[in-house]
């Protein structure tokens, strides 16, 4: 089982904790995850997207000129799709993305990408946040310096925790994340992760995370 150094709120170590294996000791499968990702992706479309077909525009109703003697071509509306103010052909119309995706795809996929950032090195965990009853910014910089993070990082607190949440908010490279809805795309769009060791996943956790996409 492999295990990862705690690191204090100052950057020193805080002693260890063992990577539940159920989570961070997969093999890495690139397909699921793929899968799972395009399936969230979708689902965070709204589909309503809407043109208007010759049908639902207004006007139109009277022959534009008659049918022959004129020397131009034949026109039945001025609503058809190549005049302008036409209706528009093959247009899209309201629709729904949704992909259903199985739940243990989906496990395996959080599994896939935590274990993915285990294996580099990427996984980050924290014994306390150390912040006091209000938000802080500026001692959340220090917090991430400390621990030598950079990049694009993914900060997991509880849902309940809003002081941390409310400090690394307004941080534009750091995504706060409750940890019930940790999820394969935001681990696998951040360079390091960064958990407490009460939001560290495991298999006995108290607050399971949630299998929606």
């Amino acid at each position: 089982m492999a295990s990862v150094t705690v690191k204090s709120a100052a950057g020193t170590d805080a002693g260890t904790v063992d990577l539940d294996a159920a989570y961070f000791g997969v093999q890495p499968n690139v397909p699921v995850m793929h899968q799972v990702v395009t399936a969230q992706l979708a689902n965070r479309r709204s589909g309503t997207q809407s043109t208007k077909t010759r049908a639902e525009v207004s006007g139109g109703g009277a022959k534009p000129w008659k049918q022959k003697g004129t020397g131009r071509a034949r026109q039945g509306s001025t609503r058809a799709p190549h005049w302008q103010g036409g209706g528009v052909a093959l247009g899209p119309k309201p629709r729904s993305y949704k992909q259903r995706t199985p739940k243990k795809m989906i496990r395996l996929a959080l599994a896939s990408a935590l274990s993915d950032r285990a294996n580099e090195g990427q996984v980050v965990v924290v014994d306390r946040w150390g912040f006091d009853e209000t938000p802080n910014t500026k001692a959340a910089v220090a917090l991430l310096s400390a621990l030598g993070v950079t990049g694009k990082v993914l900060v997991v607190v509880r849902p309940d925790d809003v002081v941390a949440a409310k400090s690394f908010r307004n941080l534009p490279d750091v995504h706060v994340l409750p940890s019930n809805e940790l999820n394969a795309y935001d681990i696998l769009c951040s360079d390091h992760v960064v958990f407490t060791s009460e939001t560290l996943p495991t298999t006995a956790a108290t607050t399971p995370v949630e299998v929606t996409v």
